[in-house]
């Protein structure tokens, strides 16, 4: 088959990113021709159809949207690029004019993309598959979660305006009423109907589509894959005295109950991301005073992540947000390291007592008790570990989540 691969970022900046990069090595060495589509930048990995991508928005350096210059003409692109795109959906159809796919498989369009890229699909018979990654087609922050409040699922259960009420997004009316326009036009143009099929890491997330108005028939639960066989071969595992945490540092991240958890113990932690607001130096103020204890190491590439994935105990994954089965479990796994996880969302799909623990929701307490436990069995947390880097070659290899959606996407291309 010949795929085209639509995200809106081609360069790594998160797990969505490296799971991108991943399913493509894993598609052409199956033989089939990979074409991505994406938005230029300055950070792209090299490819035969980059002439083909949409411009960048602002300088081509940009990552997130707070970093855009705050000049009128990028205004209008972000709003453009946000709402609906007739400039992405004429370059889009130009670029499936030239390759021919037989279907497109998308990961990321919202906020960069715009819906129109379906359009431009469709006007041309060529099915479309989406990977859902987050709630960003029921919730205009995409997480089912408010600050002051937790998780949170007005926008479901009563409209989205309740995004604007509470100014949800960047705590501000105009970008919450923003985002609010831009669902509610992916609604208009019955993105949900002309999309021909939905792939969902986690059954938790899909079930959540489903109630939320999605066609079951449509909906596909394939987990997300780990190939972790080169690293098993080429890494020394050792289990030392210290736990780590690896993600962004933001409030729905259960940074606070992790960090509350460890102040109470002698046991060490290492913190390993960044955030993009002032939340970083709250959470450091929390541990004033602590650092030989709890150490902020700040934002790393994989491959040094990897150093103290192979030295820590285990790993912690305190969400307080439905995480959509996060690619730092599966990580910790390929290190052999057992999970402590948020009893929430996809997280028990994946963690359990045979790999790892799940806590109680938002309770330092209950982490705590876990994470005493683990420091207090060593052996036990390294069984666990590698229970969960067996799990690997099984319920999460590359050959597992290959056939699946090469089933998905013959059985929607022969509809």
């Amino acid at each position: 088959m010949k795929i085209a691969l639509v995200n809106y970022r081609y360069f790594v900046s998160g797990g969505p990113e490296r799971y991108m990069f991943n399913i493509k090595e894993v598609l052409e060495k199956h033989g089939h021709i990979v074409a991505p589509f994406s938005i230029k930048h300055n950070k792209n990995v090299k490819s035969d159809y980059d002439s083909y991508f949409l411009d960048a928005i602002g300088t081509g350096n940009e990552v997130y949207n707070h970093e855009y210059p705050a000049d009128l003409k990028t205004k209008i692109q972000v709003v453009g690029r946000m709402l609906y795109s007739f400039e992405a959906k004429r370059k889009f159809k130009h670029f499936l004019k030239e390759v021919q796919p037989d279907i497109v498989y998308i990961l990321h369009f919202q906020n960069k993309l715009s819906c129109s890229i379906i359009d431009a699909a469709k006007e041309m018979n060529i099915p479309v598959v989406q990977r859902i990654s987050d709630f960003g087609h029921i919730c205009p922050n995409a997480h089912l979660y408010r600050e002051k409040v937790g998780i949170c699922e007005s926008c479901t259960s009563k409209s989205l305006f309740q995004a604007v009420k509470h100014k949800c997004i960047s705590n501000s009316y105009s970008h919450s009423a923003l985002k609010v326009f831009s669902l509610a036009i992916m609604n208009i143009n019955r993105v949900k109907d002309k999309v021909d099929g939905f792939v969902f890491p986690s059954s938790f997330t899909r079930n959540k589509y489903i109630a939320n108005g999605f066609d079951v028939k449509k909906t596909f639960h394939i987990p997300t894959f780990f190939n972790a066989e080169q690293l098993a071969q080429s890494k020394e595992i050792r289990y030392g005295n210290f736990a780590v945490y690896v993600g962004r540092l933001e409030k729905e991240k259960g940074i606070e109950t992790l960090i509350n958890a460890f102040l109470k113990t002698n046991h060490k932690l290492k913190i390993i991301g960044f955030s993009n607001d002032s939340y970083e130096t709250s959470l450091k103020n929390m541990a004033q005073g602590r650092e030989d204890q709890i150490e902020f190491i700040g934002k790393l590439d994989f491959e040094e992540i990897s150093h103290y994935l192979q030295e820590c105990l285990f790993t912690v994954v305190p969400s307080e947000w439905f995480e959509n089965f996060p690619n730092t479990v599966l990580e910790s796994f390929a290190f052999k390291k057992a999970v402590l996880a948020t009893n929430i969302g996809s997280l028990p799909e994946i963690v359990n007592e045979y790999n790892g623990f799940c806590f109680d929701y938002a309770s330092s307490d209950s982490l705590r008790e876990k994470i005493n436990y683990m420091f207090s069995n060593k052996e036990e947390a390294q069984i666990k570990g590698e229970n969960g880097f067996k799990d690997l070659s099984t319920s999460y290899s590359a050959d597992y989540h290959y056939s699946q959606l090469i089933s998905v996407f013959k059985r929607i291309k022969n509809n």
